[in-house]
C-alpha cells in the first residue's frame, strides 16, 4: 500500500479532492485522521466534538500508528488539515508518504473562513504548518506535490494528471466524477460541514479568487504571505 498525505488548509476544496481520489476505485480514503487529537489537545468546542473524540484516537502518536496499520487498497489517501498540526509535532511520519500540499491564496481563504469564525489566525488556516512541511521534506532531499485549488477547477484533467504523476500513481478519468450523497468514509463531523459536497457529482466551475478581506484581518493575510510565496511557485 502506498500512503498519500494531502495536507490542506480550510476552505480549500479538500473534501471534493478526497471524493475524487476515492472515485478511482483503487484508493481508500481517510478523512482528517488527526481531528480528534487536535480537539483533545486544544480543548476547542467544534460541532460534534464528543462524537469526534469518540471516533478516533485522541493522541497524536496513536492516531499516526493507526494510520500506518490500515490498508488493503493499492493506495491510501489521507486528507489532513494543516491546522491539526502543532509546531512541536514530529513530522517524521511523512517520510513514509507521498506528500501533497493543497493551497489557495491567503486572502481568499481568510475571507471565506472569517464568515464562519471570527478572528482567524495564520495558524488557523494552516499556512505556517504547510511551510513547516515543505521545510521538513527539503531537509530530506524531497519535494511535496503542491496543488493549487483554483487550478483544479480551471482545468481538472491537466491539474489532476500532474498531481497523480507527482504522487507516483496513474491518472484516471474516474477522478472527475462521483455519485452524490454521504460516504461511509466521511468523518462523523460530515453532517455539520459536508452538505454541499454531498450534493456534488464532480468539481464545480472556476470561482473568483478575488476576495474582500475585512480590514482587521489584513495583518493575518500578511502573516500568511511568506508561506504563500514559498509554495505558490511550486504548484503543478
Amino acid at each position: 500500500m502506498k500512503r498519500i498525505a494531502m495536507i490542506s488548509g480550510p476552505r480549500n476544496l479538500s473534501t471534493a479532492l478526497m471524493r475524487s481520489f476515492e472515485a478511482r476505485g483503487d484508493c481508500a480514503v481517510v478523512d482528517e485522521p488527526l481531528y480528534a487529537a487536535y480537539l483533545a489537545r486544544t480543548g476547542l468546542d467544534h460541532p460534534g466534538r464528543e462524537a469526534i473524540l469518540a471516533s478516533q484516537p485522541t493522541d497524536y502518536d496513536d492516531a499516526l500508528a493507526a494510520l500506518a496499520e490500515r490498508g488493503a487498497s493499492r493506495f491510501q489517501y489521507e486528507k489532513h488539515m494543516a491546522h491539526h498540526l502543532h509546531p512541536d509535532d514530529n513530522l517524521d511520519w511523512l517520510d513514509d508518504c507521498a506528500v501533497g500540499l493543497l493551497i489557495r491564496h491567503p486572502a481568499a481563504v481568510i475571507a471565506s473562513y472569517a464568515r464562519v469564525r471570527e478572528a482567524p489566525t495564520a495558524e488557523d488556516v494552516g499556512f505556517p504548518q504547510q511551510l513547516a512541511v515543505l521545510e521538513h521534506m527539503r531537509a530530506r532531499g524531497r519535494e511535496p506535490v503542491v496543488v493549487h485549488a483554483a487550478r483544479i477547477l480551471e482545468d481538472p484533467v491537466t491539474t489532476l494528471s500532474r498531481v497523480c504523476e507527482g504522487l507516483g500513481m496513474p491518472w484516471t478519468e474516474a477522478m472527475l466524477s462521483w455519485p452524490p450523497g454521504p460516504r461511509d468514509s466521511d468523518g462523523v463531523w460530515a453532517p455539520h460541514w459536508y452538505a454541499s459536497v454531498e450534493e456534488s457529482t464532480g468539481f464545480g466551475p472556476p470561482r473568483s479568487e478575488h476576495a474582500e478581506v475585512p480590514p482587521e484581518l489584513e495583518d493575518v493575510v500578511d502573516a500568511c504571505m511568506p508561506a504563500w510565496r514559498a509554495l505558490a511557485p511550486l504548484a503543478v
